[in-house]
């Protein structure tokens, strides 16, 4: 059952996102090749707990750690260790807080150094491919109009669009209904309403679809070992139309990267 928020309930679901968008910035500022992944993990848990927060994925369903963390061939769920990010990774990091009750979740997959440039092609149409999605979050749509234009955006790159994992709703639970694929037909699923909050988040491929779930019961590869992208926001619908509770700016503050891509999505509430 999708459960529509209030707009008080809105503002809170906010607060937790822009602290995992927080979370993200300050990790964007010590993400360099030669520092190991468990050590953004601690990080980011540190930073969480001190803002009064607590790690949402922590113990979620048995995870061991406050990051999912990724690194090239590995689309989610990875497990941060003490190997080294090296120049030329590109690395997914999905962190998860929960504040007031309210849980945000929110991923970005960064280039560390110089990237080749199918892997620095692949994060940009990727990441357009959120947006394209976040667009079609309109009141009257439906849910396979965001999945639609996600797919189709990244098929026609010839990229592999990820089938077994999907995005979804989000609130009080980290996973509530309804389920956002990233692929599926225009028109098909559920309607969508004001107050809908949904953590939409493509996970494409440089090559097949196809993807390998690992014995640890978490981490999920490329069948090829080809990279992989992710790119995840929390979106809520207002007056009919799609509004970000969270944000890239924090990264890019510290990256020093320029853009407005969110600025059709921004509102003050």
């Amino acid at each position: 059952m999708i459960q529509l928020k209030t707009i008080d309930e809105l503002r809170l679901m906010k607060q937790s996102a822009q602290l995992v968008s927080k979370t993200l910035g300050m990790l964007a500022k010590e993400i360099k090749p030669g520092i190991t992944t468990l050590y953004l993990d601690k990080l980011a848990h540190d930073f969480i707990k001190d803002h009064g927060a607590e790690p949402a994925f922590l113990g979620y369903g048995g995870f061991p750690y406050s990051l999912c963390i990724s690194p090239n061939e590995q689309v989610v769920h990875g497990f941060p260790s003490k190997e080294e990010i090296k120049e030329g990774d590109v690395l997914s990091v999905d962190c998860g807080a929960v504040l007031n009750g309210f849980v945000g979740d929110h991923a970005y997959t960064f280039e560390i150094g110089e990237v080749k440039p199918e892997a620095k092609k692949l994060l940009k149409v990727a990441k357009e491919s959120l947006y394209k999605g976040i667009e079609q979050c309109i009141r009257g749509k439906r849910i396979g109009d965001i999945s639609h234009a996600i797919q189709a955006h990244c098929e026609k790159e010839g990229y592999g669009v990820v089938r077994e994992l999907v995005g979804h709703g989000v609130g009080r639970q980290m996973h509530e209904d309804p389920q956002v694929p990233n692929y599926g037909r225009q028109g098909s699923g559920k309607v969508i309403k004001d107050g809908l909050t949904i953590a939409i988040e493509p996970m494409i491929n440089l090559g097949t679809e196809k993807v390998k779930f690992h014995n640890d019961g978490w981490t999920v590869t490329t069948l090829d070992n080809q990279p992989s992208a992710h790119f995840e926001h929390d979106v809520a619908v207002i007056n009919g139309k799609p509004v970000l509770l969270s944000t890239f700016q924090y990264i890019y503050d510290a990256l020093g990267i320029e853009s407005d891509e969110e600025k059709a999505f921004q509102l003050d509430f």
